[in-house]
């Protein structure tokens, strides 16, 4: 895992998002498309605006997965990861993508996304998405690591050795506040306490990982990550061992650090 520390919030964003761009070009001269992961939340956001201004990419042989999502959380609702996946990324791009697999266990799909009745039994979902993925190996996987060192929302101690896609996982009190901290609900019992995730060696499969995580808040996790062991009980040290992962920092969450 390469580490690098950006000179601000903006700056991470940009640098992240031009090596993640960099990388889809590349698959897509060598092998005529590509697939990538793209992850939510408020550490993304610098970096979506970048990327999907990104020029050179042939959006149209791009495929798209999606790293998490709440259970039973409508897509009207804020925090909807399918919300933001397609009001951040899908609409903004100047092409429409090959597919975007959108997790959903909620409502019947559609894209763009749209509420619908009673939507897939989570169970069932993440077997469905893990069909797919299985057809397609990923390029790049855009990610950032969570206040309490989760990856995706695995949390810890994380499940290290499952070979499933996908995972119905329990969200922790941290995680749930952090949701909260980060302004999507209101308070933690509006969080959901359940999620579908993306797993950790399914992760770890990605040619690439270039993952974002600024500010103070993430420093404690960050220092975990870069100079702890790796394990289960810090799911995102598991990037260590990832011979082309970069996490970018900027200056707050690297602060623990040292010189």
């Amino acid at each position: 895992m390469k580490v690098i520390v950006c000179a601000s919030k903006q700056a991470l964003g940009e640098q992240a998002a031009r090596e993640g761009s960099a990388r889809i070009r590349e698959a897509l001269r060598l092998r005529g498309e590509a697939n990538v992961i793209i992850a939510s939340g408020t550490s993304q956001l610098e970096m979506l605006d970048n990327l999907v201004t990104a020029e050179g990419i042939d959006w149209h042989r791009v495929t798209g997965f999606h790293l998490d999502e709440y259970v039973g959380l409508p897509i009207t609702h804020p925090a909807s990861f399918r919300l933001y996946m397609w009001d951040r990324f899908v609409r903004r791009l100047p092409l429409p993508l090959r597919a975007f697999h959108y997790i959903d266990a909620d409502h019947d799909g559609g894209d763009p996304p749209t509420p619908g009745p009673a939507g897939r039994d989570p169970e069932a979902e993440r077997r469905r998405l893990g069909a797919i993925l299985a057809q397609h190996p990923v390029d790049v996987a855009f990610a950032g690591i969570g206040e309490n060192g989760h990856l995706a929302f695995n949390e810890p101690p994380a499940d290290f050795e499952t070979e499933e896609p996908y995972l119905l996982v329990a969200l922790s009190e941290i995680s749930r506040r952090q949701q909260v901290g980060e302004g999507w609900f209101a308070s933690v019992d509006d969080v959901p306490r359940q999620a579908i995730s993306m797993s950790v060696r399914q992760m770890m499969k990605s040619a690439a990982i270039v993952c974002c995580a600024p500010e103070q808040r993430k420093a404690v996790a960050v220092r975990a990550v870069v100079t702890g062991p790796v394990t289960p009980e810090v799911p995102a040290s598991i990037l260590q061992s990832h011979p082309q992962a970069t996490l970018y920092l900027d200056p707050a969450s690297a602060s623990l650090l040292g010189g």
